[in-house]
């Protein structure tokens, strides 16, 4: 699948002849899989659903954000759910195909977003994708190394020394091998504390806690939006600079 995406890339690369028209169509894929507004949009609606104190609203919303099971969460917990999840997908959703688009261009930005697409939807350890979805995982594990440091490291340039303080101390506490990068450098950077237990679909999970501050609230989302926002614009100035 990735592969496939990998050749559609190439063959629409040659197709576009002449610059007016490469960068045209550059910039129509990099617009596709670029998932930032996505993500942005659905932390607000899930902030303004809290802030109006309609947590079934938000708990029916978390699927677009995570998989983690929203029964039984709290305004406080699915605050939670939604700062780590903007973090995470800081990386997923927007740095991470600008950097793909950079190092290899629209065969690199689609055949990143077929890798990550593959690790939403059967990444996640069940019976019936055991070995479809450990490959996936793992793949994107990789794809994601690079990307989610370099995400990290701009949260602490747009937020201050906090931020790379507690990346530094905490990311690699996380299970994952990215994800904890940029869940720590968003704790650091928003004064709160990450990570407690989770529930995915009847299995239980104690995540390490990082960060030193308070624990998660309402308000705390239209910030992580913010700074993820700012993230994406860094990323890509950084990387329109080094092309």
């Amino acid at each position: 699948l990735v592969g496939g995406a990998g050749v559609v890339g190439v063959v629409i690369e040659r197709a576009s002849r002449g610059p007016v028209v490469r960068g045209v169509v550059t910039a129509g894929v990099t617009w596709a899989v670029l998932g930032g507004t996505s993500l942005g949009r659905e932390g607000l609606l899930m902030a303004r659903a809290l802030e109006h104190g309609d947590v079934e609203a938000a708990r029916g919303r978390l699927s677009h954000l995570c998989a983690r099971d929203p029964k039984g969460l709290d305004a406080a917990a699915l605050s939670r759910a939604v700062v780590e999840s903007v973090a995470e997908n800081t990386s997923d959703a927007s740095v991470a195909p600008l950097v793909w688009g950079a190092v290899a261009g629209i065969p690199g930005l689609l055949m990143y977003r077929a890798v990550n697409t593959l690790d939403a939807m059967v990444g996640y350890r069940s019976p019936r994708y055991e070995r479809f979805g450990w490959a996936s995982a793992r793949l994107d594990d990789v794809a994601n190394w690079v990307p989610a440091r370099v995400t990290g490291g701009l949260v602490a340039l747009c937020s201050g020394r906090d931020a790379w303080r507690v990346l530094v101390r905490d990311g690699k506490k996380h299970p994952s091998p990215n994800a904890g990068r940029c869940e720590a450098a968003f704790a650091g950077a928003l004064g709160v504390r990450l990570g407690g237990v989770n529930a995915y679909g009847g299995r239980v999970e104690q995540r390490p806690e990082m960060g030193d501050g308070r624990a998660p609230e309402v308000k705390d989302i239209r910030r992580a939006v913010g700074l993820s926002a700012a993230v994406t614009f860094a990323a890509a100035a950084l990387i329109w600079s080094v092309r």
